[in-house]
């Protein structure tokens, strides 16, 4: 009876250790398992956080145009886009800084062929996000003025780039500014944004005016008669 409790004792204990056993492959598995989630977890989180944020930073909606500079045109210009990114302006640029009204496309577009940033949004824009935009616009540079008409709340333009905004807290705006001003297509890259030749008047205070009438190219009627081709009769003795 010794030897066989002896031995039952030994199998009980060995049954035991391989119950332990098994219990720690399983916790192990367990902790493994929980830690690969929590590592597949805080990757998709990271991966998440970082496309995310791409794509709320992306500048991939910018437009782009082809205009040349040095086009000047003393009279109002029709522009393809709104508000314009380039093409023919007035000779006289406008002055880089804040304006609550309007001002001139013509003047507007100068200032972006000399490297400037015109931020534009619609006039009905809360007071608060005018703010947000007006703290940006106080770098050099950047000409920041309402525009009625807009196909969106606001419109970042440099030359031949453009970008509409759905507010002025859009973490793009920013972005665009650093790459865009004084950008790499800037046709008269290093000129002045102020200076005697510019002008801070507004569209209503210093309006450009409408293109002159083409004249008619039919000649206007004589109105002195024409010389007699007939020989005057001689008189006769």
């Amino acid at each position: 009876m010794t030897k066989e409790k002896a031995q039952a004792r030994r199998e009980h204990l060995a049954r035991m250790r391989d119950a332990h056993k098994r219990k720690e492959r399983r916790t192990a598995m367990l902790m493994w398992g929980a830690g690969g989630l929590v590592v597949v977890l805080l990757v998709g989180l990271v991966g998440f956080y970082l496309v995310n944020e791409r794509a709320q930073t992306s500048l991939d909606a910018v437009k782009s145009a082809k205009y040349q500079g040095g086009a000047h045109k003393e009279t109002k210009v029709k522009y393809a886009e709104i508000p314009p990114m380039g093409g023919e302006h007035n000779s006289v640029w406008q002055r880089c800084g804040i304006y609550d009204q309007p001002v001139n496309n013509e003047n507007a577009v100068h200032a972006l062929e000399h490297g400037a940033v015109w931020i534009t949004y619609r006039p009905d824009l809360p007071k608060g996000q005018v703010e947000t935009l007006k703290k940006v616009a106080s770098a050099d540079y950047i000409l920041l003025s309402p525009y009625p008409g807009l196909p969106s709340p606001v419109v970042l333009s440099s030359w031949n780039k453009q970008l509409p905004l759905e507010n002025a807290d859009d973490p793009r705006l920013p972005k665009f500014v650093s790459k865009f001003k004084n950008g790499p297509e800037t046709p008269e890259l290093g000129a002045a944004c102020d200076g005697t030749n510019s002008t801070d008047k507004t569209a209503a205070e210093s309006p450009i005016p409408d293109g002159a009438p083409t004249p008619d190219a039919s000649p206007a009627p004589s109105s002195s008669p024409e010389p007699s081709s007939s020989p005057s009769p001689s008189s006769t003795s």
